[in-house]
């Protein structure tokens, strides 16, 4: 299993900014090889918004998020920060931690975390 821990939720006003952080902590047996995060508003699906892979940090972003949001990672810890710039009513939602992880199977399998709000007002 993947245990996570994230933060940085909140309120803010529209044109703000908030920084989310995320530590993983996964069994010996899983590689964890890219994190992420998914946000969902509410009535709407779960969509992946940002995405890091930690051998190399290539980055993948949701056009809707493009240009604004920030992932970096620090692998030492297994953890991620999405740095969330000139936020907008449209951007509220919980945002959920993400891990994909190959087991020493081979196999591979997804992981999230419990969920931080994010609320952006007009």
């Amino acid at each position: 299993q993947v245990q996570f821990v994230e933060s940085g939720g909140g309120l803010v006003e529209a044109g703000g900014s908030l920084r989310l952080s995320c530590v993983a902590s996964a069994s010996a047996s899983f590689d964890i090889y890219t994190m992420g995060w998914l946000r969902q508003a509410p009535g709407k699906e779960r969509d992946l918004i940002a995405l890091i892979y930690l051998k190399d940090g290539v980055t993948h972003y949701a056009d809707a998020v493009k240009g604004r949001f920030t992932i970096s990672r620090d692998n030492a810890k297994n953890s991620v920060n999405l740095q969330m710039n000139n936020l907008k009513p449209e951007d509220t939602a919980v945002y959920y931690c993400n891990a994909n992880v190959q087991r020493d199977d081979g196999s591979y399998s997804t992981f999230k975390g419990q969920g931080t709000q994010v609320t952006v007002s007009t």
